[in-house]
């Protein structure tokens, strides 16, 4: 099982990889869902990680609240990517909706773009996409080289495994052409369990190693 951490700031980094973290997912305030690090956190954390040779996904979000930006909030997550890009950090996360709960296809393309020669992951900005609309999220995500889908398969605060079917409906429609990282409410307990019950082999969570 390939176990990603969400850790807060550069702190807990160490003691993940200790634990056995297989990837480290970088971000602030976690407590609002992660948003993006300072750029001395980002490069001391890209070092770090990149010294003990373990992949590192740096959150790309400028605050919290909704997905839907404005122009000037998409100005500051292009720079975060170029940011992250400069300091050689190999993935970045984010997800952009418009205002009718549909992928914000448009600012997507502009953050995938800018994100050339790093991996590309949508964070849980998916699990907030109308139902009827995240199967097309699905098609267009995988067409246009995003690696994986981080989600919780419903709304955050749901217990993880009250939305296996609906996980699995989205693995479903993946159909091995982007990986889907189940995430929230996983840790080292249960960890097992969602695998076993979803075919998967990684999971996501803050708590996914005990240190």
């Amino acid at each position: 099982m390939y176990r990603e951490i969400a850790v807060e700031n550069f702190t807990n980094i160490p003691a993940a990889i200790a634990a056995g973290a297989d990837r480290v997912e970088l971000n602030d305030n976690l407590a609002v869902g992660g948003t993006t690090v300072s750029r001395g956190v980002m490069a001391c954390s890209a070092k770090y990680t990149k010294e003990h040779n373990i992949p590192l996904v740096a959150m790309i979000r400028p605050r919290s609240g909704n997905f839907v930006y404005n122009e000037m909030e998409i100005n500051m997550m292009l720079e975060d990517i170029r940011s992250a890009a400069a300091l050689g950090v190999p993935a970045v996360a984010f997800g952009a909706l418009t205002a009718e709960g549909k992928l914000d296809e448009a600012t997507m393309s502009r953050l995938i773009a800018a994100s050339a020669g790093m991996d590309v992951v949508c964070h849980m900005a998916f699990d907030v996409i109308n139902d009827e609309e995240q199967s097309a999220a699905v098609d267009w995500l995988a067409d246009h080289g995003v690696k994986r889908i981080l989600t919780h398969g419903g709304i955050i605060g749901t217990p993880i495994t009250a939305n296996l079917l609906h996980l699995k409906e989205i693995i479903r429609c993946a159909a091995g052409r982007i990986e889907i990282l189940p995430g929230g409410g996983i840790n080292s307990r249960n960890a097992e369990i969602i695998t076993s019950a979803l075919g998967v082999h990684e999971v996501h969570g803050s708590r996914i190693v005990d240190y």
